[in-house]
């Protein structure tokens, strides 16, 4: 005679089998049976607990249930990992995120004092329940970029599908971008031009935790959020050398509630770069440099349709930055960037401090002049003080046919870092000021202040 509990089933002999995966795990189930009464082994692919003929007939399935409720601790060595820099350990890996994934509540960590060489991979879900990927050692990426040979060159770590995953632990992934960089036709003109992978993408993930990691070395972008709802983002370390091409810190498209905090980005690209059909972004806390600045954009590429709404950086530090508060779109786009704000920055010897570029081009080629254009709506600069490396230090280039509307500035002071005096250039832009504004602006006076978000704002978050 046997009990049924959904999948498992518990024979009277007290044995309790899942199939499905093969692994062993020893002393890693938490429970509130004594271990003298608990044992873990595996047989013919399937994970058998063993625990008691008498336990059985007292609790049946609702034991089961509580055994298989708390947390599980995993290791990517229980399944075969090396972590000795040299082995591939990505089946190790794949094998230890399917056993994570099919578990109550687990931990799968990557232990601390060790290596892992991890090809591309992509790691999956729905999961049974919360997943957290504790990273206490490093991860490294193959150093040449022919591992990717059929592959999705784009891809490195892909996490997609996932609900209430959490990645932390305090070690480093490291993309080991140097070869990636070295045959770019940025670095080099004379080279193809050929797409690399993203570090570390998120794609539809909800309720996503990202915190305490550095991650290094993108072989370009490291960390992007693409159709991401509720994320979290905390203490990172983004690291990358001025030179490497599109090697953007944080890359969030498509995403919505997404907070960002108590990070540092220096890379050779944007520190954070915001994209269409983004929304309640809130930007806190960040230390940037060197690298490109904070963007919002590029929008409209390819005369495509783009959009950025409700976004607030409110505290940054700046710092020899090639530009600082920038929102650039290209000629032909449509869409809308509106409702931004930036709050409580300062920066230290960065070029173009202030900067809305809608005449942007980042091709080999000139970019054709076309009339169509992303509308820029409602961008709001308080508090905003340092030193600018460039003669102008605010530069609002907008649209003849869709001009800039409702911009506003209060409280800037940002002077030349070379001693002499710092300029403000308008084209086709209307706005407003309250308070002390150095540079003095140019634009046309809209004759109404917009110093606050809409009411919906993400200041709350």
């Amino acid at each position: 005679m046997e009990q049924k509990c959904a999948e498992r089933t518990i024979l009277t002999d007290g044995t309790l089998f899942i199939g499905g995966i093969h692994m062993v795990i020893k002393n890693k189930l938490r429970s509130h049976v004594a271990q003298d009464k608990l044992t873990v082994d595996s047989y013919d692919g399937r994970l058998i607990f063993a625990l008691g003929q008498n336990i059985v007939a007292k609790e049946g399935c609702r034991l089961l249930r509580q055994l298989l409720s708390p947390q599980i601790f995993l290791s990517l060595d229980d399944f075969g990992a090396k972590g000795d820099a040299i082995t591939d350990d990505t089946q190790a890996f794949e094998e230890a995120w399917e056993g994570a994934c099919l578990f109550s509540p687990s931990v799968l960590e990557i232990a601390a004092g060790k290596v892992y060489m991890v090809r591309p991979i992509e790691l999956g879900g729905p999961c049974r329940s919360k997943v957290t990927l504790l990273v206490l050692g490093t991860i490294v990426a193959p150093k040449d970029p022919d591992a990717w040979e059929g592959l999705n060159p784009r891809k490195w770590l892909y996490f997609h599908g996932l609900e209430d995953f959490i990645i932390e632990g305090g070690g480093t992934i490291d993309g080991m971008g140097g070869e990636w960089w070295a045959r770019s036709c940025k670095t080099n003109m004379s080279n193809p031009c050929h797409p690399a992978p993203t570090a570390i993408t998120f794609h539809r993930c909800n309720n996503l935790i990202v915190r305490m990691l550095k991650i290094v070395n993108s072989q370009q972008m490291h960390v992007a959020f693409t159709n991401c709802v509720h994320v979290k983002v905390d203490n990172l370390q983004v690291v990358a050398p001025t030179e490497s091409p599109n090697t953007d810190g944080i890359h969030i498209s498509a995403s919505q509630q997404v907070l960002v905090r108590n990070s540092m980005i220096g890379t050779g690209d944007d520190c954070i770069s915001i994209v269409s059909h983004s929304s309640q972004v809130l930007i806190k806390n960040i230390t940037c440099g060197p690298g490109h600045g904070i963007s919002i954009g590029s929008l409209g590429k390819n005369n495509s349709w783009g959009q950025v709404n409700k976004v607030l950086v409110d505290g940054a530090f700046l710092k020899n930055t090639e530009n600082g508060l920038r929102i650039k779109t290209w000629q032909g786009g449509s869409g809308f960037a509106e409702g931004i704000a930036f709050h409580n920055v300062v920066m230290e010897n960065v070029s173009n401090p202030i900067i809305i570029d809608q005449y942007y081009c980042d091709s080999l080629e000139p970019c054709p002049n076309q009339t169509s254009s992303v509308k820029v709506k409602a961008i709001t600069f308080i508090n905003i003080r340092g030193t600018s490396a460039t003669g102008e230090a605010m530069r609002f280039a907008c649209s003849e046919t869709f001009p800039c509307e409702d911009i506003y500035l209060e409280n800037i002071e940002l002077l030349s870092a070379l001693g002499g005096t710092s300029e403000a250039f308008c084209w086709e832009a209307l706005g407003s000021s309250f308070g002390p504004v150095y540079p003095p602006p140019c634009f046309w006076n809209c004759g109404k202040l917009i110093g606050h978000l809409p009411s919906n704002n993400v200041s709350s978050m």
